[in-house]
């Protein structure tokens, strides 16, 4: 039997110093993010090349959030997924692709305060022909965040989701398509540390009774699509991050036999613990030559690579996202802002 707690006990709960501690840190987040955001509008546009913009978001975050190793800081690369590609795009060194006028651009970044992180992201796009696209996005991601709560079972949230994503279509050159929900990926709830840890909000109704919980912290996120509706890993890989699950004494277990594989990891442990990291943010440190010193510790388990995640060619996908955190007294929406 479930206990029940009186208004009193409840607010008493509301007030713990850790409590407190988790909204301050979020909240200071997701103000970063909300600046950063905003920023970001104003020098994303066609003609503009990836790199420099992904550096120039990560750059304000460093500065807003006043990054100070684990204490502050970027709490995931910056994602500049376009058209099919959904996800986990991000531009390696000596990228050079342009931003077009006929793009789908999804601009998904993190912020952490003291491992408290802030995970939101938003569609931009140039041509009003898209905006059914990013309504139906809208629309399905605020549903999500509507429906989430304490005790509410994950199956239920995916299943309005899809319900609202899929009641959408969109006309594109004189054909029309079904807006799907990509039905492989999913939102997640976020650790201390961690970007997934452990439960996934799905986007599509499926069989998962697990239930939310108070004190969880959500990324409420939807992919909708013109494609199929589905994704795959595709082309290089720019994300990672060092196993979460791998205890310090998993690690020292782990034999570690080439020399570049664990100096590298030094220098993971030191500036990313368990966030994730790109190979930009190695170039940053000074790493070089360090390839294949990552696909060793990749082939280990000792670091998961996360590579891109593309729909069909020719399909464009939108995402939106937002953090709640599941309060004792209130389901608290850390990333809204008037903008989305």
């Amino acid at each position: 039997m479930k206990t029940v707690l009186n208004k009193e006990e409840i607010k008493r709960k509301e007030k713990t110093e850790k409590n407190y501690e988790i909204v301050h840190d979020l909240r200071r987040a997701a103000e970063v993010h909300r600046q950063v955001r905003s920023y970001a509008r104003t020098l994303i546009k066609p003609g503009e090349s990836l790199t420099p913009i992904a550096e120039s978001i990560e750059a304000c975050t460093r500065r807003l959030v006043e990054e100070n190793g684990f204490e502050a800081g970027i709490g995931f690369p910056t994602g500049l997924s376009i058209n099919h590609c959904a996800a986990h795009y991000t531009p390696n060194a000596g990228d050079n692709v342009v931003l077009k006028h006929d793009d789908v651009l999804k601009v998904d970044f993190g912020v952490h305060v003291n491992g408290r992180i802030v995970d939101s992201a938003f569609t931009m796009t140039f041509d009003p022909k898209y905006d059914p696209l990013l309504e139906a996005v809208r629309d399905a991601t605020n549903t999500g965040v509507k429906a989430a709560g304490i005790d509410v079972r994950l199956c239920d949230v995916g299943e309005q989701i899809q319900e609202v994503m899929e009641s959408y279509e969109i006309e594109l050159n004189g054909k029309v398509y079904p807006i799907k929900s990509i039905r492989n990926l999913c939102g997640h709830n976020i650790g201390h540390y961690v970007i997934h840890s452990g439960k996934s909000v799905p986007i599509v109704k499926n069989g998962d009774t697990t239930r939310m919980e108070e004190g969880e912290i959500f990324a409420i996120e939807t992919f909708g699509s013109t494609g199929k509706g589905l994704v795959d890993a595709q082309g290089i890989c720019s994300h990672y991050a060092r196993n979460f699950d791998l205890t310090e004494q998993d690690l020292k277990k782990i034999p570690i036999r080439v020399p570049r594989a664990r100096s590298l990891l030094q220098t993971i442990n030191k500036n990313f613990g368990t966030l994730p990291f790109c190979r930009r943010y190695l170039d940053r440190l000074g790493e070089e030559k360090y390839l294949f010193g990552l696909k060793s510790l990749v082939d280990s388990g000792v670091v998961t690579d996360y590579p891109p995640l593309c729909d069909i060619p020719g399909s464009y996908v939108a995402q939106f996202e937002h953090t709640l955190f599941l309060r004792p007294t209130c389901k608290e929406v850390v990333s809204r802002g008037d903008d989305y």
